[in-house]
């Protein structure tokens, strides 16, 4: 006699909301991998000359790729929003008997970037 196993929908994260925004949180790695792929890929042509980097630059400008890069970056921003909102659930930081208030621990990583997002710009539109 086989054992009873609920039969389980393929949509079952879409019924609670909470588990819906876990999963579109983990699907984001997708997008992040696949912009960390192609700056390796870019990368790697720059290191081959200017020539090539320029061809593969070239061969990259289109709507296509400006979309893609657009959703690589909303789903980076997401992804860090939300690991930064858990964290205070992840680190449990106490002063004596008393917990620290998840806005140390929160507001910290904001201001960090923040800062490093302004330091990069300066650099890159100066």
């Amino acid at each position: 006699m086989k054992p009873y196993r609920r039969p389980i929908s393929p949509l079952w994260w879409t019924k609670k909301t909470s588990y819906t925004l876990f999963v579109l949180r983990e699907l984001t790695s997708v997008f992040i991998w696949a912009f960390l792929l192609f700056y390796l890929v870019q990368l790697s042509h720059l290191a081959q000359g200017t020539d090539e980097y320029l061809a593969f630059r070239d061969q990259r400008a289109s709507f296509g790729w400006l979309l893609f890069h657009i959703v690589a970056l909303i789903a980076a921003v997401y992804h860090t929003v939300t690991f930064f909102n858990v964290s205070p659930q992840a680190i449990v930081v106490r002063m004596g008997e008393e917990k620290v208030p998840p806005a140390f621990i929160v507001g910290p990583q904001y201001a960090a970037w923040l800062l490093t997002s302004v330091a990069i710009a300066w650099i890159v539109l100066r």
